[in-house]
């Protein structure tokens, strides 16, 4: 196996890091606001607050949470409280997803306030080409294939990935209607991957500022083990140098089997969020 990508790995800056937490929270921002627009019972809502978005796509959606905070200059009190007011009327509570690198003012306001840590994740990069050079990417495992998803295979995508993270998020139908919103924001490219003409798994590309966010990958249990998730992310690796990207990004938690696949690919772990969470 060879992956031509650059030797140098970027190093981590504020404004990088500002790049990364935006290019994600875009994806999460146009799901919610698609969802909206086709859904307006959903409630789902989003609000501009210290430089990032506080996100609403109903009750325990793991798209429900703040992201991107704390990474354009000092956070004020009355902006806490505003972040603190948006989840507070929604009976719903406060998850920050931080980065390390955000403004001491916004993480002194999780001690003041009494927050507690109940997750942290790995931010890990791949530096890419930006589409100047080329590059050679294994050829799948036979009887694997991998496309990206017509419009009329969104609701197969979206019972695909649910159905792969079940033991994480059940797979609710407000769970599959979120996940499908998400799949139908202009930034998202969906794939699915088969093998032997069955669907095994599913992934999603989000491609932002030179930056390829690589989300929302799962596998069916009865295909695991089979190199799916792989095959998935060399896919999205050569569409997003295909399209120019400078950086792909990918998220994990720490020691867990989908960063050991990851970091065999050649990313580094740039950083580690960390997620803040209290009941209001």
């Amino acid at each position: 196996m060879e992956l031509l990508v650059r030797s140098n790995y970027p190093l981590l800056s504020l404004e990088l890091a500002r790049r990364i937490e935006l290019a994600e929270a875009c994806a999460a921002v146009e799901g919610a606001e698609t969802l909206a627009r086709l859904r307006p019972q959903s409630g789902a809502a989003i609000e501009r607050i210290a430089g990032g978005f506080a996100v609403y796509c109903g009750a325990n959606s793991p798209i429900t949470q703040a992201v991107g905070m704390g990474l354009a200059g000092a956070v004020s009190e009355e902006e806490f409280d505003q972040l603190e007011t948006f989840y507070r009327t929604r009976g719903e509570p406060v998850r920050v997803e931080t980065c390390p690198l955000a403004d001491p003012s916004f993480i002194e306001q999780f001690g003041k306030r009494g927050y507690r840590v109940t997750e942290f994740s790995n931010v890990m990069a791949l530096p890419l080409d930006g589409g100047n050079g080329a590059h050679r990417w294994p050829a799948l495992p036979e009887g694997m294939s991998i496309e990206k998803i017509r419009h009329d295979e969104i609701d197969l995508w979206t019972l695909t990935v649910s159905q792969g993270f079940a033991e994480h998020f059940p797979a609710t139908q407000e769970i599959l209607e979120v996940m499908k919103m998400f799949a139908l924001g202009p930034s998202a490219e969906c794939y699915l991957a088969r093998i032997d003409g069955k669907v095994a798994g599913g992934a999603t590309l989000a491609i932002r500022n030179g930056v390829a966010g690589l989300f929302g990958a799962s596998t069916l249990p009865a295909f695991r083990a089979r190199g799916v998730q792989t095959a998935l992310l060399h896919a999205r690796l050569a569409r997003a140098a295909e399209a120019g990207c400078e950086l792909a990004v990918s998220l994990a938690l720490p020691g867990s089997t989908s960063q050991r696949n990851i970091v065999r690919q050649g990313f580094n772990v740039l950083y580690t969020r960390v997620k803040f969470e209290k009941e209001i």
